[in-house]
């Protein structure tokens, strides 16, 4: 594809879909009318606008800017005002001064010459608001969809914009990491990142969390809540101000730093992008800007998320896609980020929103009436964009509940274009295990399933936790194992507790199984890979706006006295262990034994690991027999049982093990292990 992203001259390779899924020839007709409909719209760009490239670059021409010579030029998109004017500091607040002319297709212009003394008219960091005229002849106040920098009181409940224009403008000192191949992301909230109850800021999460994520082996980060959203509770999914750095954490500015010092310590940076609805807000969001209920979203029923109580974009009005677009665009530009997780693509795929809807799996529900063909296209569009623009180092990953076949296969084949997709159903299995099952029923086979249950081909992110198992009125999978025993019995100076000793046991097992088997990526959020005790609860009227849970114990963390170190140290093993092999850019696996009586897993991956997992609570198996596929000597790399994860240090880890020509379950050869109870073990073929 062309560098500027504007060209579909490439031949579609959509026969390649039907070389690695045959039942979408089923449907080929479908996935051919939706790469046409792809094709249309950039080609239509092309014509009208010159290229994808330069129609993606709105933030440079709208909303407001500063001239070469100390103007002001500003352009808004308003196709329903009657007029409109721009106020602030700069003029007192009065409504009327300064009028935009009208212009074509609904756009409307400003400019202001500079002062006489040759300074710009409104200088930076002066409070500025639009003044839309409705058809009614009402004068209300709005903020630019551009606005880049806005901030609120104290206690004031809606936020004004800031005429960001600093005279110096930052230096990044660092490039774009290279984009890795196994993809191990730290999931992140700025913040709630310290330990005090407090919104934590840009500056202390370079200082005190970019090396912690460093030092655990994690190569990304995924950042939520940083596009501006006026309720804080909300996690940043009811965005208002989309081109705008959330300044409750701090300037751009600051957030450029912490960008620039992760990028230093190696690590990519991943936006949690919203571009599946937005907040209902009038004054200070998207909704009603022009003073009429479309503008940028659907009118009518269309255009309301009745689940969410927001508000849905309308993906085939021009400026709308031209807005998105040039979001898109001006992350990684202005801020330097690395890719996108983009949230709510269920919602966008399907009329239905996804809600009420199972996903059998039926190739009807992908290729039916209930998809929304725009939204589809958007992201198509966006993908295409993205990958061709950047394409050394850009990811894109999907929320997507559905399953939606070729999601995350390349455009030019009639996919979705995403990198990665989220493995949803992952976390699900291990919560309903934990809070239905006990140990002793727990299936094997039901487990191994859900784990390699995803479509060949298409990359997953595997988590056995995210930020949605965190939340208020949910447990966190060391709270649904441990509970309110992590009070009491946590300290290494407590009497041993059953509870605690089964927790951490099985808090390893379920990640390390996840990591191992679960996908071609993996995530952990925040605080989670040390057994964070208690769930995530925003400031708000129900909890007297109380920030008690609204933070990351790091200090349970770094209390040498207490047993968190224990899976901090394993997840930090397991990290780096997954470094060293690589077995996340290896998709191939094969599950040898999934033993529902001796309650073993075994699993091979990445050629030379042999991966044997026993969830039994009370039986462990000396000389247990397992299948290997590759002859030779093998080593013991990872021990879940060590006495430096909290474990019994049952393992003689100075033991190699050598194979036998026997073949068994499936495997060319086979060995002998000792396999303890509720206990993990990774082995690796010797050179």
């Amino acid at each position: 594809m062309a560098g500027d992203g504007s060209s579909t001259s490439d031949v579609p390779e959509i026969e390649k879909l039907f070389d690695i899924d045959p039942y979408l020839r089923n449907v080929e007709q479908e996935i051919r009318r939706r790469y046409g409909c792809f094709e249309k719209i950039v080609n239509d760009i092309n014509q009208s606008e010159g290229s994808l490239e330069k129609f993606s670059q709105g933030y440079q021409t709208f909303g407001i800017h500063s001239t070469p010579d100390n103007g002001i030029d500003m352009m808004e998109w308003a196709p329903g005002a009657e007029g409109i004017y721009l106020r602030g500091d700069f003029n007192n607040w009065e409504q009327t001064q300064y009028p935009f002319t009208k212009g074509e297709f609904g756009k409307w212009h400003l400019t202001l010459p500079p002062k006489p003394d040759g300074s710009c008219p409104i200088p930076h960091n002066s409070k500025i608001k639009l003044v839309i005229r409705t058809k009614s002849g009402e004068l209300v106040d709005r903020l630019s969809p551009w606005a880049n920098y806005v901030v609120k009181q104290e206690k004031v409940p809606v936020f004004d914009q800031v005429f960001w224009d600093p005279p110096q403008l930052y230096t990044f000192k660092n490039p774009h990491p290279s984009k890795p191949d196994s993809l191990r992301i730290y999931e992140c909230h700025v913040g709630i990142s310290s330990w005090e109850g407090k919104v934590s800021t840009y500056t202390e999460f370079s200082r005190d969390v970019i090396p912690r994520i460093k030092n655990l082996g994690y190569n990304a980060i995924q950042l939520m809540a940083v596009m501006e959203h006026a309720y804080y509770a909300s996690f940043g999914y009811q965005i208002t101000s989309f081109f705008a750095a959330s300044s409750r954490f701090g300037t751009p500015d600051e957030l450029k730093e912490m960008i620039d010092a992760a990028h230093g310590a190696g690590l990519v940076v991943l936006l949690d992008v919203v571009h599946s609805h937005a907040s209902k807000n009038v004054v200070d969001g998207l909704n009603q800007f022009d003073g009429t209920t479309s503008c940028y979203f659907h009118d009518g029923p269309r255009g309301t998320h009745d689940l969410w109580d927001s508000r849905l974009f309308n993906y085939t009005g021009w400026e709308v896609l031209r807005f998105l677009l040039s979001n898109l665009r001006w992350w990684i530009e202005e801020y330097k980020f690395d890719g996108y997780r983009f949230d709510g693509v269920t919602s966008m795929l399907y009329h239905s929103h996804g809600m009420g809807h199972g996903f059998s799996g039926d190739y009807n529900e992908y290729f039916g009436m209930n998809v929304d063909t725009e939204a589809l296209v958007y992201l198509m569009l966006g993908n295409h964009m993205l990958h061709s623009l950047y394409p050394d180092f850009m990811i894109t990953v999907a929320e997507d509940v559905s399953g939606m076949p070729a999601l995350c296969r390349p455009v030019r084949e009639g996919g979705g274009g995403f990198d990665y997709r989220l493995a949803m159903a992952v976390p699900d299995l291990w919560i309903k295990y934990l809070k239905h099952k006990s140990d002793d029923d727990w299936d094997m086979a039901q487990i191994c399933h859900s784990l390699t249950n995803r479509r060949y081909g298409e990359k997953c992110i595997a988590y056995a936790e995210s930020h949605d198992q965190a939340l208020v009125g949910d447990k966190t999978v060391a709270f649904w194992l441990m509970d309110k025993e992590m009070y009491t019995n946590m300290s290494i100076l407590s009497p041993p507790s059953l509870v605690i000793d089964r927790g951490i046991a099985l808090h390893k097992m379920i990640r390390l199984l996840t990591c191992g088997l679960g996908g071609e990526g993996y995530l952990n959020f925040i605080g989670n890979e040390f057994g964070h005790p208690e769930w995530l609860d925003f400031p708000r009227v129900g909890n007297n706006e109380s920030f008690h849970y609204c933070r990351r114990q790091w200090n349970l963390l770094d209390d040498k006295n207490l047993k968190y170190q224990y899976l901090n140290n394993f997840d930090r093993a397991m990290m780096q262990l997954e470094e060293t092999y690589q077995w996340l850019s290896n998709s191939q696996n094969f599950v040898s034994r999934k033993h529902e009586g001796d309650k073993v897993i075994v699993f091979d991956r990445a050629d030379r690991l042999v991966f044997v997992f026993n969830f039994h609570p009370t039986k462990s198996y000396t000389d247990y027999k397992i299948g290997v596929q590759n002859p030779g000597k093998y080593k013991l790399v990872l021990d879940s049982d060590a006495e430096e994860f909290g474990g019994h240090k049952r393992l003689d880890h100075s033991v190699e093990f050598l194979t036998s020509e026997e073949p068994w379950d499936n495997r060319q050869c086979s060995m002998m292990v000792y396999a303890p109870n509720r206990t993990a073990i990774v082995l690796a073929k010797m050179d």
